[in-house]
């Protein structure tokens, strides 16, 4: 479905990217003026995690866990029937290059199939391993943050530095801070599962109907889980769109609202807004060209969980960049989403050849990654989703 087009903004620098993008994430950088609001900094929870076997650090890059979680049961948020059940129904991993060169997002399906290991409550009491595989989210359910942190660094080797865990609350109103974002639906949706109803075309949605558009699930999609982290991670986009070319951070009122949104209960290891803040004040060359979100590579094809997706082998490719601090190369360039992109398709990389066959369900990157002689991944050209893979994943194409 086409849609309208922008104008190419030169000059983003990674200043007001990554101010936007972590936003979006629940992230809150706010430059000098998150100084000046001490409520800010009263607003985080610091939930005690314990952590054990962890993995080692190998690099000075910055590995972010976000989880969206509805186990505060705001109103509105219950649509996979698990408010107030302390399900997490996003986790995305964002890296930060040290050389803050590069970044992306990793989002892991919340249907995926994996064997939790043993992880710790608050109080350094043991949550058993799993016996048998279960779905990621679980991992949250049974203890939390602390619990979702351990299994991702016991499966992937990744060390995680911070997490932030943020309400659908929140992001509902994070996007009326914004007055809206737009998005693109390209066919009527009409869920009386989760009695969502959305009308094909682009526009600008207020909070309630942004949460609706991330958290829809049937009638798009044909239901699969996988294909909705890719319509979370557009929707992200198009928080970074609106905030950008909006003028949000050139005034001291939208941008106080924003981050007292985003901020309110928000529960982290993050001490201070202020520390956030420096997180985006220490690169400034990244461009919005240079941050993109993928999806782990998975399969529809297993028996390990009821409904569930599994991991592919490539997954561990994977995880071995982001330890080794290495940029995507281009098998996973080729499936991933651009903070430049539009909602409708246009701009950005949306629209170039992909790696995986039209209409394959596995989401699967293909290809080889590129190196130097020495083995190292090397960057490769950017990919992007094809209008196959967009239409697939109930995105315009």
């Amino acid at each position: 479905m086409g849609g309208r087009r922008r104008v190419a903004r030169p000059g983003r620098t990674v200043l007001r990217v990554i101010v936007a993008s972590l936003a979006a994430l629940g992230l809150l950088t706010g430059l000098g003026v998150v100084l000046v609001y001490q409520n800010w900094n009263d607003n985080l929870e610091h939930p005690t995690v314990v952590g054990k076997n962890r993995p080692d650090k190998k690099t000075e890059a910055l590995n972010i866990l976000v989880m969206g979680t509805d186990s505060r049961g705001c109103e509105g948020c219950k649509i996979d029937g698990e408010a107030g059940g302390g399900l997490s129904d996003t986790t995305i991993l964002f890296h930060l290059s040290a050389d803050r060169e590069f970044a992306y997002g990793i989002s892991i399906p919340r249907d995926t199939a994996v064997m939790r290991p043993t992880c710790y409550r608050a109080d350094n009491s043991e949550i058993p391993a799993a016996t048998a595989y279960d779905k990621w989210n679980v991992a949250f359910q049974v203890g939390g943050p602390g619990c979702t942190r351990q299994q991702l660094e016991q499966l992937t080797g990744i060390r995680v530095d911070k997490f932030v865990v943020v309400d659908f609350n929140q992001f509902k109103d994070m996007v009326d801070a914004l007055d809206g974002v737009e998005i693109c639906v390209p066919e009527e949706i009409d869920d009386t599962t989760g009695n969502i109803h959305l009308d094909a075309g682009t526009r600008e949605a207020d909070g309630e109907e942004a949460l609706d558009y991330a958290r829809v699930r049937y009638g798009v999609s044909q239901g699969i889980d996988p294909y909705r982290t890719r319509r979370q991670q557009a929707l992200i986009g198009a928080m970074i769109d609106k905030a950008l070319t909006r003028g949000m951070l050139a005034r001291p009122d939208r941008l106080a609202r924003f981050i007292s949104a985003a901020t309110t209960e928000l529960a982290t290891n993050f001490e201070t807004v202020a520390e956030m803040a420096k997180v985006a004040a220490s690169a400034q060359g990244i461009d919005a060209a240079d941050i993109k979100f993928i999806t782990t590579p998975w399969t529809l094809d297993t028996d390990k969980v009821s409904g569930g997706v599994e991991w592919l082998p490539s997954v561990e490719k994977l995880w071995q960049l982001v330890i080794a601090d290495q940029p995507l190369t281009k098998e996973f360039l080729d499936q991933a989403i651009s903070a430049d992109d539009s909602p409708d398709g246009s701009g950005g990389a949306a629209g170039s050849p992909s790696g995986s066959p039209a209409g394959s369900p596995s989401g699967s990157p293909s290809g080889s990654p590129s190196a130097t002689p020495g083995g190292t991944p090397t960057p490769a050209p950017s990919g992007g989703l094809s209008p196959d893979d967009r239409d697939a994943a109930g995105l315009c194409s």
